[in-house]
């Protein structure tokens, strides 16, 4: 796969033939490039795309998923895609043609990192990462099933690792959030950040992302339309997580009143955002407000599911909470059931008292 020098403006270029899609061979001439390498790393890039040949390594066949997968998805979930493929995928599977991989590698892979424990702390990989780990290769392979004829998963064969994030989720009952909050008090701005999360469910994306104008105090509602996150440093506004993210949520009275409060403490609104901060800053003032509190160590997200929690104890449908909180899908709402023994404590109350009736009759 020889490059060329184009003697008359000093660059680099490549003409070789290659068979497309039907199978028909081709010709193609490519110009314009400043190095010999990259003159021959588009010839071999090419070819793979075009080709579509899985008689390629793991780390060839990546370049083809981002190509294809990446202008599809937002920039987070490419940064996210990319640390999970460069530092746990790439690092093991990279010798391995495509077609090679097998299902006992698959679960040799997933017993290095289930044997991993962090140098400083000794504690392995959570199970939630496990899991997202697990499911990126998944993905990978079912796009080479997919779109480039591979014959089966290899990684659906081996099974699972992990557990989702529903699985492990915690959260706080309304007392515990009510003394985090008084413990939070000192700190107004946080305070009402955390206010808005529990009392509204909201993502905390969507809370960076919200403006003066997305607050409409006379109809007492929030609109969500966008998110906001950092990526590779950089900041940005965008779509909401998913299409049903976008939605109207309507504030409690109280919350209202407070939100009235925190907008006249804010007298530069140069800045658009009304919360202008970012997730490790309120991690840190969480940190804080929990040990003041004495309440159990939670994740900030864990607050939405605190909402939904109290949603569900107060007995609305999953359906009305899906569209509250802005689940693409109710079946995502119903994994939220395995957190509320109390349900099961007032389904057994109600046998237990037509059971007693049954005996006195």
């Amino acid at each position: 796969m020889p490059a060329y020098k184009d003697r008359k403006n000093n660059t680099w270029y490549v003409k070789f033939n290659y068979k497309n899609w039907k199978g028909e061979m081709k010709f193609t001439t490519k110009r314009g490039f400043s190095t010999k390498r990259e003159a021959v790393e588009y010839e071999n890039e090419f070819k793979l795309h075009i080709a579509g040949d899985l008689d390629m390594n793991f780390e060839e066949f990546i370049k083809v998923y981002r190509k294809d997968h990446y202008p599809r998805i937002r920039a987070s979930t490419v940064a996210c895609k990319d640390h999970i493929i460069n530092t746990k995928l790439i690092p093991y599977f990279r010798k391995f043609k495509v077609t090679e991989i097998k299902a006992k590698d698959i679960i040799k892979w997933q017993n290095e990192l289930l044997a991993y424990r962090n140098p400083a702390t000794g504690k392995p990989y959570s199970k939630t990462y496990l899991k997202t780990v697990h499911n990126q290769m998944s993905a990978i392979m079912n796009f080479a099933v997919k779109y480039y004829d591979l014959s089966e998963n290899p990684v659906e064969k081996a099974g699972s690792i992990g557990v989702s994030n529903a699985e492990e989720m915690q959260f706080w009952t309304l007392e515990e959030y009510l003394k985090f909050a008084n413990a939070m008090i000192e700190e107004p701005f946080f305070y009402y950040c955390f206010e808005v999360l529990y009392w509204c469910g909201l993502r905390e994306g969507e809370l960076l992302a919200l403006t003066y104008d997305d607050f409409d105090f006379n109809a007492k509602t929030i609109s969500i339309n966008k998110t906001y996150q950092v990526v590779n440093g950089k900041e940005i506004i965008g779509p909401t997580k998913t299409a049903k993210g976008t939605r109207i949520v309507s504030m409690p009275d109280r919350l209202c009143e407070e939100m009235k409060d925190y907008f006249k403490m804010c007298y530069d609104k140069s800045n658009s955002r009304a919360f202008p901060t970012c997730k490790s800053v309120l991690t840190r003032a969480m940190a804080r407000g929990t040990k003041r509190s004495g309440v159990k160590k939670i994740r900030i997200h864990d607050l939405r599911h605190s909402h939904i929690s109290l949603l569900i104890n107060l007995g609305f449908s999953a359906v009305d909470i899906a569209k509250r909180v802005g689940h693409e899908s109710i079946t995502i709402t119903l994994r939220y059931a395995h957190m509320f023994p109390s349900v099961q404590t007032q389904m057994m109350n109600k046998l237990n008292d037509l059971m007693s009736k049954e005996t006195e009759d």
